[in-house]
C-alpha cells in the first residue's frame, strides 16, 4: 500500500491506463503541458504526448462531442469537463447524444467514453462553479454516475470507468484533491454500481457519497463517543445505478435512515434512497427517515454563509439524534 492524494491517485489511474490501453486518450481545456486546471494530468504530457493528451479551445460542447465520435469509431477518450456546472453549456451532447446513442443504434455500438468533471462548494467559488448536479445525470438513462470520496476508490472506480463499455459521468470533489489515503500497489479495479460499508454500525444508517462520506464518518465517531449510538456510513460510490441491496440491507438491520448529500434537497439522491426504502422496507423502519442536504438556493460567495448552508458533521450528528430518540 502507498499514501497519495486523492489527485495523484486519479492521476495513477489515467496514467496506468494510458499505458495499458494505446487507444485512451485525455481530452479537455488545457489538459496537456499545463496540467489541468486541477493539475490532475500534470507530467503526463510529458510521458504519453500531445497525441494522447489532447488540448481544446474553451468549448464543452466540442469536448465532448469530439470524445464520443471517438468513442464511436474505436477510441477510448476521457473527457475533461472543468466544472460540474459547465455542463450546463453541453447538455445536449451528453444528455441526448452521449447517453442515448447505444439504445437508439439497437445495441450495435459501445460508448467507452468517461467524462471526468468536479464538483462541490467549499472553496469559496460562488453559485457558478460551487454546485453538486450529480441528480440531473442519474434522471438520464443510459449513463452510469461516479462519485469517489478516497484516493483508493478514485484510482479503481475510474480505471473501471475508463474500461465499461457504455458512458460514465466521473464526478470528483473540489476539496477531495488534498485530501490523503492508502491505494494497494497492485492494480485494483472495483466494481461500477456497487456501495460500501465505510464503518459498520447497527442503530443507526447514514448513506452518503463523495465529500459527504468523510463527514459522514466524522459524525459517526463523534456520535459513538459523546452518545454511545453506533451508525452504519454506507458510501454509494455509484449514485447511478444505486446499489439498492446495500441499502436495504443496512436499513433492515438498524431501523433508521439519515441520507447525507451536498446536491440541492428538492429531487436529490438522498430523495430517491428514502423512495427506495419507504417501499421496500417500510416494515424495517422505526423512524421516519431524515434528508441533510444544501438548501434549495444558490450556493453563496460568501464563505461564512457557504459554511453555514453546506452539510456537515455536525450537521448529520443533529440529524441522527433526532430520530435516535
Amino acid at each position: 500500500m502507498s499514501r497519495m492524494t486523492y489527485r495523484d491517485a486519479i492521476r495513477l489511474a489515467l496514467r496506468e491506463e494510458l499505458a495499458r490501453d494505446e487507444r485512451v486518450f485525455v481530452i479537455g481545456e488545457d489538459v496537456g503541458k499545463f496540467g489541468g486546471a486541477m493539475a490532475v494530468t500534470k507530467g503526463l504530457f510529458d510521458e504519453f504526448g500531445a497525441q494522447r493528451l489532447v488540448d481544446t479551445p474553451i468549448s464543452e460542447s466540442a469536448i465532448v462531442g469530439a470524445a464520443l465520435g471517438a468513442a464511436l469509431t474505436g477510441l477510448v477518450p476521457v473527457a475533461e469537463i472543468m466544472f460540474i456546472d459547465f455542463t450546463g453549456v453541453c447538455m445536449d451532447q451528453i444528455v441526448n447524444q452521449v447517453a442515448k446513442v447505444r439504445y437508439m443504434l439497437g445495441g450495435q455500438v459501445e460508448v467507452p467514453l468517461v467524462i471526468r468533471t468536479q464538483g462541490g462548494a467549499g472553496k469559496g467559488y460562488a453559485a457558478q462553479h460551487s454546485q453538486s448536479l450529480e441528480a440531473w445525470f442519474c434522471h438520464a438513462p443510459g449513463l452510469i454516475v461516479v462519485m469517489p470520496a478516497t484516493p483508493r476508490d478514485a484510482r479503481g472506480l475510474l480505471k473501471s470507468a475508463i474500461r465499461e463499455p457504455n458512458p460514465v459521468l466521473f464526478i470528483e470533489h473540489k476539496t477531495l484533491y488534498t485530501t490523503e489515503g492508502e491505494v494497494p500497489d497492485a492494480e485494483e479495479l472495483l466494481p461500477l454500481g456497487r456501495a460500501d460499508v465505510k464503518r459498520p454500525g447497527r442503530d443507526v444508517t447514514v448513506v452518503a457519497h463523495s465529500q459527504q462520506v468523510l463527514q459522514a464518518l466524522a459524525a459517526a465517531e463523534t456520535l459513538a463517543a459523546k452518545h454511545g449510538i453506533d451508525c452504519e456510513v454506507i458510501d454509494l460510490m455509484t449514485v447511478n445505478p444505486l446499489d439498492e441491496q446495500a441499502i436495504l440491507a443496512s436499513v433492515r438491520k438498524t431501523g433508521r435512515l439519515v441520507t447525507v448529500e451536498e446536491g440541492y434537497r428538492n429531487h436529490g439522491v438522498g430523495a430517491e434512497v428514502v423512495s427506495r426504502v419507504a417501499a421496500k422496507a417500510f416494515d424495517a423502519l422505526d423512524a421516519e427517515p431524515v434528508r441533510v442536504a444544501f438548501p434549495d438556493c444558490p450556493v453563496p460567495f460568501a464563505k461564512p454563509l457557504e459554511r453555514a448552508l453546506l452539510p456537515d458533521a455536525a450537521k448529520i450528528v443533529e440529524a441522527v439524534l433526532k430520530i435516535a430518540g
